[in-house]
């Protein structure tokens, strides 16, 4: 194992800031595997499934059962780490920028495509290669002025040439779901099946140029300019491991269990795979996603769970002014899966309370909450 420290930019003398990146395997193997947890930085149990990841992976490695390098990023955003505001932690967002740490990741699509045009030939292996040089000068030829700039670059560089990524977040009150993209998922479906995904939702480019899209749609950019000969060299995934307090070792280790199995699968591990359980929901549009809103404010009660199948017209919450009396009743627009649901109690007016996955696409644009 190869442990190595990346310095980011220091916003005032005194406040300097790291990224440890763990790497197993060999580093020229079958394949490259990138894992990083809480990049938003409430997010943790992502941080714990790392862990555990960390010590199987040792021992795996001792055994000479590693077949790929297999990088693994525990604590994606130390800088959102430390933002605690009179005891709430405050991850998602910078608080000097407002951006979410998760956003405007660098799109290097058409750099890259000027790069390689003239060097590209019939050989989609070529090729391959040709443009994960081209992406690594790139990345390594941007610089950043700030710390949020720099932790970008810093897990992009890392990433950039991985044949798979794994973003490991979570929702706030939820059940496991995932997202890719529609190309990636015939390879991510085993991966569902073992981390028991109970919604998967596709997009090939939800907007906002989140860290899981800066990867695979870069590929499917290039493909779409230079045809055929350009293959998808990398796919993503974000995994939602469930809420915020699902935090534990029963948990974790069921869940570095459900990755290490996708590996073998996948050719970066040697072993014995187990069968794939089976899908227990179909894959979705990310555009067939259903954010349900509050019309007014509230203190908020729940009448449906994370994971329960709803109908259209169905009951999800009441919403209740203590002063009037007032009971309003916020029902699913949608039949489908509530697979994630807010944690606070007291709702504002315009307020996203829930999140249906539906069938049929009907959004465009950006996709992403904010």
């Amino acid at each position: 194992m190869r442990q190595l420290t990346h310095a980011l930019v220091a916003p005032v003398p005194g406040t300097a800031r790291q990224i440890h990146s763990f790497h197993y395997g060999p580093e020229h193997g079958t394949c490259k595997i990138y894992i990083q947890a809480s990049l938003h930085a409430d997010e943790l149990p992502g941080m714990l499934v790392a862990w555990h990841l960390k010590q199987r992976l040792e021992e795996l490695e001792r055994a000479g059962k590693l077949k790929g390098e297999i990088v693994v990023v525990p604590v994606a955003n130390p800088q959102g780490l430390e933002q605690v505001l009179m005891d709430t932690p405050l991850g998602r967002y910078e608080l000097e920028s407002g951006q979410n740490f998760n956003r405007h990741f660098v799109d290097l699509a058409d750099q890259v495509g000027d790069a390689v045009q003239a060097q590209l030939n019939a050989d989609p292996q070529h090729n391959l290669q040709m443009i994960r040089a081209a992406l690594r000068q790139a990345l390594a030829a941007h610089s950043a002025g700030t710390q949020l700039q720099s932790q970008r670059l810093t897990l992009q560089r890392l990433a950039c040439d991985a044949d798979m990524v794994l973003d490991l977040h979570c929702d706030f009150e939820s059940v496991e779901h995932l997202y890719t993209t529609p190309e990636a998922w015939p390879q991510v479906e085993p991966l569902a099946r073992y981390i028991g995904a109970q919604a998967s939702m596709l997009a090939t480019d939800s907007g906002g140029q989140s860290f899981d899209e800066c990867f695979s749609l870069v590929w499917w950019q290039l493909r779409q300019r230079f045809g055929e000969r350009v293959p998808l060299g990398s796919f993503s995934v974000t995994l939602e491991l469930r809420g915020q307090g699902d935090v534990s070792h029963a948990l974790a280790s069921r869940d570095c269990q459900a990755i290490i199995q996708y590996l073998i699968g996948f050719g970066a591990i040697d072993g014995d795979q187990q069968p794939a359980p089976a899908l227990l929901y179909p894959a979705t549009p990310l555009a067939a996603v259903e954010p349900v809103a509050t019309p007014v404010g509230g203190l908020l009660v729940f009448c449906a769970l994370p994971g329960e199948h709803v109908e259209a017209g169905q009951l999800i919450a009441d919403i209740i002014d203590p002063i009037s009396d007032a009971v309003t009743q916020v029902r699913a627009p949608q039949a489908g899966l509530l697979y994630a649901r807010s944690l606070r109690r007291m709702a504002t007016a315009g307020m996203v309370i829930a999140h249906i996955a539906g069938t049929k696409a009907w959004r465009s644009g950006y996709l992403l909450s904010p």
